[in-house]
């Protein structure tokens, strides 16, 4: 049965934590969003004041993802014991190893090549 919990919590919250955690870079989050105003600024002609609201808009989003995460993280703790929190962190460690390695990119349907293009 724990196997079930913790399969399902992975299931659940992986994609939401590799998506939205920063894991302490939030420089590069923040990097990575003024790049893609950027991007939309040249492909959609965006005026001045239509760039300052999508990086508005952007920054909401970011609070949002954080607070969703936050909450997620505590609802899990929860749920699991602490064992199960540190293998759980565990597993987030070597997923995001492995991103940052190269493995398993290009077998998403969203990956980078693919968006904004």
């Amino acid at each position: 049965m724990n196997t079930k919990i913790i399969s399902i919590a992975l299931a659940l919250t992986l994609p939401l934590t590799v998506a939205a955690f920063p894991g302490g870079e939030g420089g590069r989050s923040e990097a990575r969003q003024a790049n893609r105003v950027e991007r939309l600024t040249q492909k959609l002609n965006l005026t001045a004041e239509q760039k300052t609201k999508m990086e508005t808009i952007f920054k909401q989003r970011q609070e949002k993802f954080d607070a969703i995460r936050t909450e997620t993280r505590a609802r899990m703790q929860d749920v699991l014991s602490s064992e199960q929190m540190t293998q759980l962190d565990q597993l987030k460690k070597q997923h995001k190893e492995n991103r940052q390695q190269g493995k398993g990119q290009g077998q998403r349907k969203g990956n980078k090549q693919n968006r904004m293009q």
